[in-house]
């Protein structure tokens, strides 16, 4: 996939950063993610799910909103409404740029933002949020002493996140001024209400008052255990999984959570996890995998590592070329299975192998037949095993030609 990094224009005429989160394959659907509040669009969360939903065929728009990260203007001159107006001006920039936007996700105040702002794009046929407070004003919490030299004063410097950000009164009544509830009630849109029982910034109480607030379809899942910016990347991939699965039927799009298949003859490996190793396999258009590397080696033990696809494929044709000779045959083989395990030896120790230094690959492969078969059938099916296609491989000189795309 690609990740391009683009500016649009804000609601004040000032640039904002964003980044285009786009699929390596066919483009399904596109979607706008907002972040949380004083947040930007490359906390882990955002990003996670953004790549994640990208691998499966949905282009993320995730932008800074006004005075926020990259994005230029000042944060002091903004407030939730302007917040809306620059989610209306990304979904422009999609709709000139790639397609109109369909889906729109949100997250803590961005969800807020996403349910206001939706009855503005026509376009969109599904809300997701995530953590959103039903309330805007819920952020006032945030100001603490501060919020009686706001309204003494019109604004205070406020430290957030270890972050210092001036707020002002406006900002102060336009959150709290904003009723969210008629427009969740009219929202006339698919909704998913993500959030996490243990919220402790936002409690789940919120998610039960948008829940109750929307209208069919409406669906509710919590992120058990996950804190409110979903911090540990196994949270971020689940949430982003739940989004592709709920938002196929709603988005007109035949999902699963396998991403796009690579044209067929091409076995394809996307990463679906740049902090680890966790790789989205696809074997042409219609078959999908994980490929992994154990917790102890960094990875998430999602899938099998690539010596363990290696072992697959010997031990899958391996048990094929036998059944395909015993069918031939008309023996009465029940039942194969073939164990292999792969291990790394020092050449010396190799009776087969050419190399006399430094350690080769070792494949043993035990191969286990069922059924009333006399010794001569078995030792001929031994044999025949190793007349599979991948163990000639295995055993033949291997070229591999590698180009840059």
């Amino acid at each position: 996939m690609s990740h391009g990094k683009i500016t649009f224009t804000g609601h004040a005429g000032t640039p904002l950063a964003a980044r285009l989160d786009m699929p390596s394959g066919q483009l399904r659907a596109t979607a706008i993610f907002a972040h949380c509040f004083t947040c930007s669009k490359d906390i882990p969360a955002a990003r996670r799910i953004a790549q994640r939903l990208a691998s499966m065929g949905i282009a993320v728009l995730r932008f800074d909103f006004t005075g926020l990260g990259h994005s230029k203007g000042e944060f002091e001159n903004t407030n939730f409404t302007s917040n809306i107006d620059d989610l209306v001006n990304a979904a422009a920039y999609l709709t000139k740029h790639e397609s109109p936007p369909a889906l729109l996700i949100g997250h803590s105040l961005g969800g807020a933002a996403v349910l206001k702002a939706a009855g503005k794009i026509p376009s969109v046929k599904a809300v997701v949020t995530i953590g959103a407070p039903a309330d805007p004003g819920h952020v006032v919490h945030n100001f603490g002493s501060s919020l009686a030299e706001i309204e003494k004063n019109g604004a205070a410097t406020v430290e957030l996140a270890g972050r210092p950000f001036t707020i002002t009164q406006d900002f102060l009544s336009d959150v709290s001024e904003t009723n969210l509830i008629p427009a969740i009630a009219g929202l006339k849109r698919a909704l998913l209400v993500l959030h996490s029982p243990t919220d402790q910034t936002v409690g789940i109480e919120n998610a039960a008052q948008i829940f109750t607030a929307a209208k069919h379809p409406k669906s509710f899942v919590t992120l058990d255990n996950t804190d409110h910016l979903i911090t540990d990347k196994e949270d971020a991939e689940y949430a982003a999984e739940v989004i592709a699965a709920w938002s196929a039927r709603y988005l007109g799009i035949r999902q699963s959570a396998a991403p796009i298949g690579a044209p067929e003859g091409i076995v394809r490996s996307t990463e679906a996890d740049p902090d680890g190793f966790l790789q989205d396999i696809t074997a042409g258009p219609l078959h999908h995998t994980l490929a992994d590397e154990p917790t102890t080696y960094g990875g998430t033990n999602k899938g099998m590592t690539p010596y363990q696809f290696l072992s697959a494929g010997l031990a899958a044709c391996t048990s094929m070329t036998i059944r395909m000779y015993a069918r031939r045959k008309s023996w009465p083989l029940e039942k194969i299975h073939v164990d292999v395990t792969h291990n790394k030896v020092h050449a010396q120790d190799c009776e087969t192998c050419q190399a006399t230094e430094g350690k080769v690959d070792e494949f043993i492969r035990e191969i286990h037949l069922s059924g009333p078969l006399d010794n001569t059938q078995k030792q001929r099916l031994l044999e025949i095993a190793d007349k599979c296609p991948v163990h000639r491989t295995f055993e033949h000189e291997i070229e591999v030609k590698t180009v840059l795309a």
